[in-house]
């Protein structure tokens, strides 16, 4: 249980930051909820949080200074932060050939900046807290994309794989305050956004992409988060976990 526990969790709007939030106040976490422009799906979210003293905050991730106030915010307002999650995350899908060098370097620059850079410095910001309070857990949203490859996403496969990096890093550098890292890699989730190509003639195809011929649901991704926010050991630190229904398996 996260009795008491600070939870900042970002973009806790919908989808898996939405199961995250939920699950991790159900175990007692006062959750500190991030969305950026989504206010009313933010809104729904903080209704459904177990117990009181919960925080909605809005920033914008794309910048440096968004993530200062954010983090800023939070810890204003609860004093300490026990918990990250590094949730917030942009898929844009568009080939590298099919673009011209303008819509290249936006896409990548875009989704570099909310995947990679937004996670590092808001670790920036909370673990010298954690440190100077006694230690607390960081736990960074990746994917699979990170270790199979993605075509027509080159920049979010090198933002996940970046954040995995990055996260082992840190469980070095972090470990002697008591702050533990740990990176999730998620396959296909079943969450609004991903309903569209659940729907379409793609659906089977990423389906049976698992011998359990389905999706993860958010709530299994939530339920991984939440052991690792609390009862996972302090020797898992550095790990990087698959959870993606033995669709992409690597040794």
């Amino acid at each position: 249980m996260l009795k008491g526990r600070i939870a900042l969790i970002t973009g806790a709007s919908r989808g898996i930051g939405r199961a995250i939030a939920i699950e991790l106040a159900s175990q007692g976490a006062n959750v500190a909820l991030h969305y950026h422009q989504n206010r009313s799906a933010a809104e729904e979210t903080f209704a459904l949080l177990k117990g009181r003293g919960h925080l909605m905050v809005q920033a914008d991730l794309f910048s440096a200074s968004g993530v200062a106030r954010l983090a800023g915010e939070a810890m204003k307002h609860f004093g300490h932060i026990d918990i990250l999650v590094n949730n917030a995350g942009v898929y844009i899908e568009k080939p590298m050939l099919t673009m011209n060098f303008e819509e290249w370097k936006k896409s990548w620059d875009q989704t570099i900046a909310l995947n990679l850079d937004a996670p590092a410095h808001l670790s920036y910001h909370v673990a010298r807290r954690m440190i100077a309070d006694g230690g607390g857990r960081i736990i960074n949203i990746t994917s699979r994309g990170a270790f199979r490859g993605e075509p027509d996403a080159p920049a979010y496969g090198a933002s996940k794989a970046g954040l995995n990096s990055f996260s082992q890093s840190l469980a070095k550098a972090l470990a002697p305050g008591n702050v533990l890292v740990f990176a999730v890699a998620p396959g296909f989730v079943e969450t609004d956004m991903a309903q569209q190509a659940l729907q379409g003639p793609r659906g089977e195809e990423i389906r049976a992409q698992s011998p359990l011929n389905r999706t993860a649901s958010p709530a299994e991704i939530a339920n991984l988060v939440a052991y690792l926010a609390g009862d996972a050991p302090a020797y898992l630190t550095g790990s990087i976990i698959d959870i993606n229904g033995a669709s992409y398996l690597r040794n």
